[in-house]
C-alpha cells in the first residue's frame, strides 16, 4: 500500500485515559459482533443497543454489517442508510464528550441534527442520549454504584461519573419500553472509593451486565474484567448469578489484560461473554494465552466449586485432591483484618492510622505492619487488640493480605513465622494459631510447593488474596514438614499432570 494514501483508523489509535475505562479497538468490537448470529445484520427489524458508548466502534461496525447486509431489501443507500440510524442503532454514551465521539463514529459528525450527519434527526443527539446524572446519597453511598460521597460530590465541572444506564430502577424506560435484540458494549470497570492511597476501588462493570439482563435482549455481549471469576469487592452475588446461568454460551477469557487490549494492565485479565436468551447447553470456553487459543467446552460451575476455573489442567488435579474429602487450609487462615486494626474515618473508606511507637513500653506487643522491615518493629499496647486476643501469647506464620499479581508463573508466597507476644494490621492474614515454632515451620514449608501454589492459582488471580483463595487448598498433618514429591505421591498425580504443575509454577527463589 502507498504510504502517502494510507488512512488509518482514527478508533485504533485512540489513547486510554485509564484503566478503568478502556477504549475498544475495532477488531475486538468484530471479534465480539462475530459470535452473534449474523442473520441479524440481515434483518431491517433487529434493534441494537450500546448502553455505554464511549468512541462508538460498536455501533458504527453494526452499521457497516447493516448497510451491506440489508443492500438487497432497501437497495436505495441513503434510505438504507436512513432506516438503519433512526430504527436500529442506539447509545447511551457514559460522558458529554464520549457522547459527541460516538456521534461522530456513527454519523459523521458529532451534531445529529446539522448538514454533515450521514442521516438528519431534528434533535441533535439522534440516537445517541446522553444525561447529565446525579448520583443518589444514601448514608455517604451512591444508592445505585455505591459511589463515595466524599469522592464524587462535587462541582459541576468535574466528572461525577453517575452512568445513567446504572442509575435508574427501571432502565426500561430510558427508550419507553422498546425491547433490543443485541445489547453490546464495553462499560466502566471501577470507581476510586477514596481509600488508602487513593487506588483503593470499587467495581461497576456487573451493574452494566444486570441492568442489560433486565431488557431481557435477545443476546447480550460485554468484556469485562475476570475477576468476577473468583474474587472482586461485592461481586459474590453477581459471581453466583453468572456461574448459574446457563444463557452464557460463549467466553473469551483473556488472562493477561494485554493481549486483548495491547499496552494495558488489567489485574486479572478481561473476558467477554455471549449470552443468549434461548441457550441452556455447556459454554464454549476460549482461553487466550500469547497466541495460543485453548477451547473447552464445559459448565462454567464445576461441581463442589463455587468459583470458575480458569485451566481446564486444573479440573483433574482438584477431583483427585477432593475425592479425600480433607478441610480445607482455609479453615487455619484469618479472615480480613486479624486484629481489629482496619478502623476507618465515620462515613469514609479513609484508615485511622494504628498508635503504635518504634520502641517497647510497658504492656506493649510486637507489631507487624506495612513497612515493618524498613522502619523496625512496632510496638503497641495490647489493649489496643480488638479482635482475637486468644492467639497474642503463641506462634503465628503471616500471609501477605496482597502478593504477586495472579500470574502463577511469577507469583510465589513469602510467609514468615512471628513469634508470641505479637499482632499485625490488616496487611497481613494470620495462619494458625500454633503452639511450637516446629509447626509453624512445617505449615511454610508446606506454602513453599509448587502443589500448594497450583491450588491457590485456581482462585487467586489478583494481587489481593484473602482468605477464600485458599478454599481450594488441603490441609495436611503437620507434625511433619511436606515436599511436592510426597504431595504428588500422596494424591497421584500422573506424570502429565506433575509436568502441567511444574511448568505453571516458577520455582522457589
Amino acid at each position: 500500500m502507498n504510504k502517502l494514501n494510507y488512512n488509518p483508523d482514527v478508533l485504533s489509535c485512540l489513547a486510554n485515559l485509564s484503566n478503568d475505562e478502556v477504549f475498544t479497538p475495532p477488531q475486538l468490537a468484530n471479534q465480539m459482533l462475530d459470535m452473534l448470529p449474523q442473520e441479524l445484520f440481515r434483518s431491517p427489524d433487529t434493534r441494537f443497543l450500546d448502553p455505554c458508548t464511549k468512541s462508538g466502534v460498536f455501533l458504527r461496525e453494526i452499521a457497516k454489517r447493516l448497510i451491506a447486509g440489508l443492500a438487497d431489501k432497501i437497495p436505495d443507500i441513503q434510505e438504507r442508510i436512513d432506516h438503519i440510524m433512526h430504527h436500529q442503532l442506539y447509545g447511551i454514551a457514559i460522558t458529554r464528550l464520549t457522547s459527541m465521539m460516538s456521534r461522530r463514529s456513527l454519523y459523521c459528525s458529532k451534531n445529529a441534527s446539522g448538514k454533515y450527519s450521514l442521516s438528519h434527526f431534528d434533535n441533535n443527539d439522534g440516537n445517541i442520549r446522553y444525561a447529565d446524572i446525579k448520583h443518589t446519597w444514601v448514608q455517604g453511598k451512591c444508592r445505585y454504584c455505591g459511589a463515595s460521597q466524599e469522592v464524587y460530590d462535587r462541582g459541576a465541572d468535574l466528572e461525577s461519573h453517575a452512568y445513567e444506564f446504572i442509575h435508574t430502577d427501571n432502565p426500561n424506560k430510558l427508550y419507553n419500553n422498546m425491547t433490543f435484540d443485541v445489547i453490546i458494549g464495553n462499560p466502566p470497570y471501577q470507581l476510586n472509593d477514596g481509600g488508602g492511597s487513593g487506588s483503593s476501588a470499587i467495581p461497576i462493570y456487573h451493574n452494566f451486565v444486570i441492568q442489560a439482563m433486565k431488557l431481557n435482549p435477545r443476546f447480550l455481549t460485554m468484556i469485562i474484567p475476570s475477576r468476577w471469576f473468583t474474587g472482586g469487592r461485592g461481586l459474590d452475588e453477581f459471581r453466583d448469578k453468572m456461574l448459574n446461568d446457563k444463557r452464557i454460551s460463549v467466553l473469551h477469557d483473556f488472562p493477561n489484560a494485554s493481549d486483548c487490549f495491547p499496552g494495558v494492565e488489567i489485574k486479572g485479565g478481561v473476558c467477554f461473554f455471549l449470552w443468549k436468551n434461548n441457550s441452556s447447553g455447556l459454554c464454549h470456553v476460549f482461553t487466550h494465552k500469547n497466541d495460543e487459543i485453548i477451547k473447552s467446552e464445559r459448565p462454567l460451575l464445576e461441581k463442589g466449586a463455587s468459583t470458575f476455573i480458569r485451566n481446564i489442567e486444573t479440573i483433574a488435579i482438584l477431583r483427585k485432591v477432593q475425592s479425600f474429602k480433607e478441610k480445607s487450609f482455609s479453615s487455619i487462615v484469618s479472615s480480613n483484618d486479624p486484629f481489629g486494626y482496619d478502623i476507618r474515618v465515620s462515613n469514609s473508606y479513609k484508615r485511622i492510622k494504628p498508635n503504635y511507637r518504634t520502641t517497647p513500653f510497658k504492656d506493649a506487643v510486637h507489631f507487624y505492619y506495612n513497612g515493618w522491615r524498613k522502619d523496625g518493629l512496632g510496638y503497641i499496647s495490647i489493649d489496643s487488640v480488638r479482635k482475637n486476643k486468644e492467639w497474642i501469647d503463641k506462634y503465628k506464620v503471616l500471609f501477605p493480605k496482597a502478593w504477586g499479581i495472579g500470574d502463577p508463573t511469577n507469583d510465589w508466597l513469602n510467609p514468615f513465622i512471628i513469634e508470641p507476644n505479637s499482632v499485625c494490621t490488616e496487611t497481613y492474614l494470620v495462619v494458625g494459631p500454633f503452639g511450637s515454632e516446629e509447626i509453624a515451620k512445617n505449615v511454610i514449608s508446606y506454602t513453599q510447593t509448587k502443589f500448594f501454589h497450583i491450588l491457590v492459582s485456581i482462585i487467586k488471580i489478583t494481587q489481593n488474596t484473602m482468605q477464600k483463595a485458599y478454599s481450594f487448598v488441603p490441609l495436611q498433618d503437620f507434625s511433619k514438614p511436606w515436599t511436592d514429591e510426597e504431595l504428588y505421591k500422596k494424591y497421584g498425580l500422573t506424570d502429565e499432570e506433575i509436568q502441567f504443575i511444574e511448568s505453571m509454577i516458577r520455582p522457589m527463589e
